[in-house]
This record gives structure tokens, sequence and C-alpha cells, in this order.
């Protein structure tokens, strides 16, 4: 039998997918409104919709999802895990789950990434680049990424889209970019990623800012007046083991500065699917743009669109188990 991403046979596999628990439409009209008053002018209320995925992720040729959601409290925190995982195990061949966790909080962090590998199964995790006002360099953070470095684990990471809006422009449209540039260079001069080498860091949108700025970091980031300097070397070697996925960046103005600095074989597929901000035909024109745009050759593009299984081996199991994959798909 031919290897899983083979048989995929140009379906996709999306690293960056988002969902909702269920909720009142109180609640939906509560978190509307706070958007609103954030600058972030959506026409209604959002609801994530199960039957809405997957039909569009039939018509896209999307083989599955890796969701992630990440509340901003525990206890939504733990419920909206529990949700996920609920919806793997219906559609197991279909989504993987990463398990979101406290940063704020680097005990509960350890203990939800535990119940989430031995209860939820998870596939891997997801964290803000910075929850509740802690970055993810900050120190406090060590237990949580030498447990996650011992299993392997592949941890996807999010800007805080709770921001508030720089010069009345709302957060989503670009400040997300330099927010994630902020925290990939804090954990690079804190060597957080140099010291836990078997996670696998993926970053979301291209990874924001920071590949473009790495050029400049390499340059000015060992002066004499930069604390804690890093050397080119030391920037290159954490900067290069990141992965980056595809949401709202399949673009060569993005496409390129992620290519030189992490290279073409890390870059995942990802889609932003189930954000308030996308639409299908924002998630449609990103994918043809991969399609089309000529950042990548056909075969480097065929490569991102379902390397995503390397990083997630159960899921890329359970989605070899799910045979034929001609009959699964209509897209």
């Amino acid at each position: 039998m031919a290897p899983i991403n083979d048989r995929l046979a140009g379906r996709y596999v999306d690293v960056h997918a988002h969902f909702t628990p269920p909720s009142t439409e109180e609640e939906r009209l509560r978190v509307w409104q706070a958007m609103l008053g954030k600058g972030i002018y959506f026409p209604e209320p959002h609801e994530w919709s199960l039957e809405r995925t997957l039909a569009y992720m039939d018509a896209s040729g999307t083989a599955m999802q890796m969701l992630s959601n990440i509340p901003g409290r525990l206890a939504g925190l733990r419920a909206s895990n529990d949700y996920g995982a609920s919806i793997v195990a219906e559609h197991p061949s279909r989504f993987g789950l990463l398990a979101a966790l406290p940063t704020d909080d680097p005990s509960a962090a350890v203990d939800e990434a535990i119940r989430a590998r031995e209860e939820l199964d998870a596939d891997g995790f997801t964290v803000t680049t910075k929850y509740n006002g802690i970055h993810l360099g900050d120190d406090s953070l060590t237990p949580l990424w030498e447990m996650l470095d011992h299993w392997g684990a592949a941890v996807f990471v999010h800007p805080d889209a709770r921001l508030p809006p720089t010069l009345d422009h709302p957060a989503p449209l670009y400040e997300v970019a330099f927010d994630t540039a902020r925290t990939v260079f804090d954990m690079i001069f804190r060597k957080t990623i140099k010291r836990h080498p078997n996670i696998t860091f993926v970053i979301a949108h291209c990874g924001g800012a920071y590949p473009a700025l790495t050029g400049r970091l390499r340059l000015l980031g060992n002066e004499p007046w930069v604390p804690h300097g890093v050397t080119a070397q030391e920037i290159d070697e954490q900067t290069s083991s990141l992965y980056v996925d595809t949401a709202a960046t399949a673009f060569t103005h993005s496409l390129l500065p992620a290519m030189a600095t992490v290279g073409a074989g890390h870059i995942v597929y990802g889609s932003d699917w189930g954000a308030p901000c996308t639409t299908e035909s924002s998630a449609e024109s990103n994918r043809t743009s991969l399609l089309q745009c000529g950042a990548l050759s056909l075969e480097e593009e065929g490569g991102v669109r379902a390397r995503a299984l390397d990083l997630f081996p159960r899921a890329a199991r359970r989605l070899a188990d799910a045979e034929p994959l001609s009959e699964e798909f209509v897209g």
C-alpha cells in the first residue's frame, strides 16, 4: 500500500483550523459586542458549525483539520478541549485535536497537557503567544517545555487575537503578525527553542512578521548594546527549526521570507477556517493563491499540502485507517 501522503493525491491536511463549543445566542451576542468594542466589525455573531465545516472540507479537498481553540480562562479552556476531543471521537479520520494549554499558570498547563494526552488522546497542543499577559518565553514555563520536549510534542503557536485595536485598525488585520514576531524573538533570546529541540513549534500565519525581520535580528542581535545577545548562528539554528503555516498568508509576500528563513520543507498548510474573520471566499482565495502565486514549485506545493501528517503521527494513523480515501471525500 502506498504511503498515506501519496494516497492523499492532492488533498490537504489543515494544521490551522478553529472550532468553538456550543453556546447560547446570548453568549454569542456578548462575544460579538466585545469584538465590536475592539473595532472588529463582524456583521453578525459567530457560530461554528460542524456541518458547514465538513461541507467546506469536502468542497476544498481537505482531508483533515487539526482543530484548536484557546478560551481565556481555565474552566472554559478545559471544557473546550473536552468538546474538541468529542468531535475527533465522532469523526476520527476528519479531525485532530490540538489541546489548548493555559500558559499563564505553568502548573495548570502541565496538568492540562497530561490530561489531554492521557484522557483526551490529543494529537498535539496549542498555545497563545501571550496568554493573560504571560509570553511563551517566560522562564516560569520551563517545566512545561521540558515535559513537552520529553514527549517530542508538536505545539501550534497562535497570536493573541484579543489585543485592542492599533491606530483604529482591528488587531487580526496585522497586529497579530507583530505579536507573533515579538514572542518568537523573545523565545530565541531566552533560548527557549534551543533548550527544547524535541518540541516541534508550528507558528501561525507564515510566522507573522518574524521571517521578514530575521535578517535584521541576525545583523543586530549580538551587538554590545543588546542585553543577552544571540549570534547569527544561534538565530539561524532556532528559526530554521520552526514550522510555519499558510493561513491567510499563501502569497509571495509572506511565503518568500518564510522560505528564506525555515525552508519550503518546513511550511505546512493552514486555512484559518473557523475563525470569525475567515469565510469560504477568503479561505478559497488563500488556497488558490498557494497553487498559483509561483513562490513554490509544484513539488514544494505538494509537500505543503500533507506535511502536517509528519508532525502528528496519531492523526496520520487514523487517516491511514480510513479506507478508501477516494470514496470518503467528494471535493
